[in-house]
């Protein structure tokens, strides 16, 4: 993929943060392989001693925010730490679900392959839910994670039994518009693309307090698959 320019991604900058909408496919911070290019080391190459405060999955979209400064780095991570921070998410599911604030809180415990589960003895999880729109199979969802577990939404919505939309990972099929269109035809020869080539979950706002006490609120638009896949759905009820 076309690496982007760092400040053509930029929200919301002040002296002490930045908040970038982050495109799918690029990891925030270095992977266990390393070498591969990723968010931190973009936003590196316009500001020398930026530190992530948070990370968003590879496959994710959406609102990350900087911190330029160390001050700036404490202030924001002692918000994580202390659920202060308000995070909200879509993600276009299997199912059509009828959520109005659903609570989900099973507890999250990582393995050593990169991914995690839910498990009694694992840590704490806390995961807010409400449909805000169904379509004839899927449904688009509110996603509001308390707590900040590794895969936490994505697996709470399996939970659910609505898994997210390309997720394979934790139970999430691909979707074909020829689900959608009887008269879909493909070339002779060729095969049917999934319609999102990844899972279906965008960071759409985050809300924090700045050094000087002021409220921070950005919100990122959708990345073209997203808002595409979106508008496909709403003409196929």
């Amino acid at each position: 993929m076309k690496l982007p320019d760092f400040s053509d991604l930029v929200i919301f900058e002040n002296d002490d943060y930045v908040v970038v909408n982050k495109p799918p496919f690029l990891a925030t911070l270095d992977e266990r392989v390393g070498g591969a290019p990723n968010m931190l080391r973009l936003a590196r190459q316009e500001h020398d001693d930026i530190q992530a405060a948070h990370r968003l999955d590879r496959e994710t979209s959406g609102a990350l925010a900087f911190a330029k400064n160390p001050a700036a780095y404490r202030h924001l991570a002692m918000q994580f730490e202390n659920r202060e921070v308000k995070k909200q998410y879509h993600a276009v599911v299997w199912g059509t679900p009828q959520l109005q604030d659903e609570v989900v809180t099973r507890n999250i415990e990582t393995t050593s392959r990169g991914k995690a589960r839910l498990a009694y003895k694992g840590k704490a999880a806390e995961t807010h839910f409400t449909t805000l729109e169904t379509y004839a199979r899927h449904a688009l969802m509110l996603c509001e994670p308390v707590t900040g577990r590794m895969h936490q939404i994505r697996l709470h919505l399996m939970y659910l039994q609505a898994p997210i939309v390309g997720d394979k990972d934790y139970g999430g099929e691909d979707f074909f518009l020829s689900s959608l269109k009887k008269k879909f035809n493909m070339k002779e020869g060729q095969e049917e693309q999934p319609f999102i080539k990844r899972f279906a979950l965008h960071a759409l706002r985050l809300q924090f307090t700045g050094l000087n006490g002021e409220e921070i609120s950005v919100e990122a638009p959708y990345p073209k698959d997203f808002r595409v896949l979106v508008e496909v759905l709403g003409q196929n009820r």
